[in-house]
């Protein structure tokens, strides 16, 4: 029978995973080194949607001291996924210690799982150190191996709408792919009703994209919510969406070629008034409009 293999992946979000990688990975704190590693393997923890990295002890240059993890909900309270926020609830066997480097603390930042196929690997946390992968500086969190960015120039014909106020229209959007997300439209400033949305002070950091401000639409019935996002400097791999405007496809209605498209349910999608709904972006989840 054949594998479904975006539905497989799925289906292993709540099971410890790694992969071991070959670049060079370094962290500092305020200019000092926390760790330098060519042995490091990116580790999923459980619900964990993107993974973090693990080296050997060896590779460490701050000191460590055991200590307790920080309270966490009870698992059947935490949503489906997480983000790299709350990196000190573990749904693995471990333990926790916190991180001393340059006369700081830094109280359960890092983690050793009990699972043996690690090696005794240490998974740190992303905050509050600066990471490079080889000499390139990387935000948000490492790398996924698995993950990848497709812009693509693109001749449709996009509508996107909420209460009946068309807020863009455009026939020269960029389409972004993304691993395990829906096609995001990324839209000329041209093209979009800008009088009708107000910057938002929300703000995220995605890996692959870079530094995303917010955009939200006074006329919706919950005001202030925010609807858009734009990247004023992405990073190189996606630079062709630079200035461009992106709606959420779970906020608004969108129509591609005339044809209307159903909002898709993911974790940034309003909560379902009945109750069970997906979360929206500021839930435990720690993750941006679309990083």
């Amino acid at each position: 029978m054949a594998i479904h293999l975006g539905q497989h992946l799925a289906r292993l979000t709540d099971q410890l995973r790694f992969e071991p990688v070959t670049r060079r990975i370094r962290a500092s704190h305020a200019g000092h080194p926390v760790l330098d590693s060519t042995g490091a393997a990116l580790v999923w923890e459980p619900r964990r949607v993107v993974p973090m990295y693990a080296v050997p002890p060896a590779d460490l240059l701050a000191d460590l001291t055991p200590c307790p993890p920080p309270p966490m909900p009870a698992a059947a309270d935490l949503p489906p996924v997480l983000g790299p926020a709350h990196f000190g609830w573990h749904l693995a066997d471990g333990r926790s210690y916190t991180v001393h480097v340059a006369g700081r603390s830094f109280e359960a930042a890092a983690f050793a799982p009990a699972d043996p196929d690690l090696g005794g690997r240490l998974i740190l946390a992303w905050q509050p150190f600066d990471w490079v992968e080889e000499a390139q500086p990387v935000s948000g969190h490492p790398h996924d191996t698995f993950h990848r960015i497709d812009v693509l120039r693109s001749e449709r014909h996009v509508v996107v709408s909420l209460g009946g106020q068309v807020l863009a229209d455009s026939h020269r959007p960029l389409a972004l792919y993304e691993t395990g997300l829906p096609v995001r439209w990324y839209l000329p400033r041209d093209d979009v009703r800008t009088d009708l949305l107000t910057p938002s002070p929300t703000t995220s950091v995605c890996a692959y994209k870079g530094e995303a401000g917010y955009l939200s639409f006074s006329a919706a019935a919950d005001a202030g919510t925010d609807v858009a996002w734009t990247y004023p400097q992405p990073v190189h791999e996606a630079a062709p969406i630079k200035d461009h405007v992106c709606f959420y496809a779970e906020r608004t209605d969108l129509q591609v070629d005339g044809v209307a498209a159903p909002r898709p349910r993911t974790m940034w999608s309003p909560p379902d008034p009945a109750g069970g709904g997906p979360a929206g972006p500021g839930r435990a989840l720690g993750r941006g409009a679309d990083a």
